[in-house]
């Protein structure tokens, strides 16, 4: 229906070709609300696993104090703004092509599997970190990888109307949740009322692994989607060769440059300057062998990474901050370790 009122619209008059949609506006609206609902799982998510480490580490600690403050912090927003804020992340999720979607969805899986093979000992504040950094890269993913697998679908409009139908549930009883836990959890847990915090209090620990699991296979779907995607406005071999070389080198010296400024620069700063970077020298690289439609795209992906990363810096300095903690624990156990390790070389 869509596609048949646009038909009549003298485009090649009045609106450039550039500045027009990929695909149907239902189909790319639908998409968009998709990959939002998608980003307030994941925050949802997070948020509850951060809520049920601070609760543990109170039972372990009697100077609560800083963990409190953590607690305040990572309150997430409720009625208008949070309505507002999960449309305007849709809209978008929405006008962006699947083309920069697929480019954005290939840096931050080359930026996940080098950062996790140099993580080392610090994987548990990495992943934590990437999640957070995932989440329009999240979006994009679940995106391209509909428009994907529902190309050349005849009834296109009711798939992604059922899928869109589900995101939403999924989104809602993610948040209901976080809401529990925030409102009841130290009550229902101590007193063993609920069987929803029960669970917790039993397999919490589990939260984070299974939003890792989950996002590889996300991402491992949407980067065949996206490889595709991108090979098909190449006519031949040479032209994708001339678009691929230049992307790799790029990428790579990227996700190069973003690893030291995240070991030089708080957390939440070096995020902040590593979307910066990497979106700038993604507009340079099409501005060279991209389409003005990419540019455009492009400057819309600052807005959706800073609607997305700025309301949740909370979560940042909460994996920073429990870092700090974690290294404090870890150097009182040294110093309670080296006088045994003396008097046991004394005695001998």
């Amino acid at each position: 229906m869509f596609s048949f009122i646009i038909s009549f619209l003298p485009t090649s008059y009045f609106i450039p070709g550039w500045l027009t949609l990929d695909a149907n506006p239902l189909d790319s609206l639908l998409q968009g609300l998709v990959g939002a609902c998608g980003i307030s799982v994941l925050c949802s998510l997070l948020r509850v696993h951060l809520l049920l480490e601070e609760s543990w580490s109170e039972k372990h600690d009697k100077n609560t104090s800083s963990e409190r403050k953590t607690s305040h912090q990572t309150r997430p927003k409720t009625g208008l703004a949070e309505m507002l804020h999960f449309f305007f992340v849709t809209g978008i999720l929405a006008i962006v092509g699947s083309r920069v979607a697929s480019l954005v969805v290939l840096e931050f899986s080359l930026r996940a599997v080098s950062g996790s093979v140099t993580a080392g000992p610090e994987s548990r504040k990495f992943l934590q970190q990437l999640l957070v950094q995932s989440q329009f890269s999240l979006g994009c993913a679940l995106t391209c990888s509909l428009c994907f697998l529902h190309e050349g679908s005849s009834q296109r409009w009711l798939c992604l109307l059922l899928a869109a139908g589900l995101s939403w549930f999924l989104a809602r009883q993610a948040t209901r949740l976080l809401h529990h836990v925030i409102a009841l959890y130290k009550l229902h847990s101590s007193q063993r009322y609920c069987g929803i915090c029960i669970s917790l209090l039993t397999s919490g620990s589990s939260v984070l692994p299974m939003l890792c699991r989950a996002m590889i296979i996300t991402f491992s779907v949407a980067g065949l989607a996206a490889v595709s995607i991108i090979n098909q406005h190449f006519l031949s071999a040479t032209e994708a060769l001339r678009f691929w070389t230049p992307l790799t080198i790029c990428y790579t010296l990227l996700v190069v440059y973003m690893q030291e400024e995240q070991h030089r620069l708080p957390s939440s700063q070096a995020v902040l300057n590593a979307v910066m970077v990497r979106l700038g020298g993604l507009m340079v690289l099409m501005l060279t062998v991209g389409r003005w439609a990419d540019v455009l795209h492009i400057l819309m992906c600052f807005l959706g990474e800073a609607s997305c990363l700025i309301p949740t810096k909370d979560l940042l300095d909460a994996a920073a901050s429990q870092e700090e903690e974690d290294y404090t624990h870890y150097v009182k156990r040294e110093r309670q370790h080296r006088p045994r390790a003396h008097e046991k070389e004394n005695k001998r």
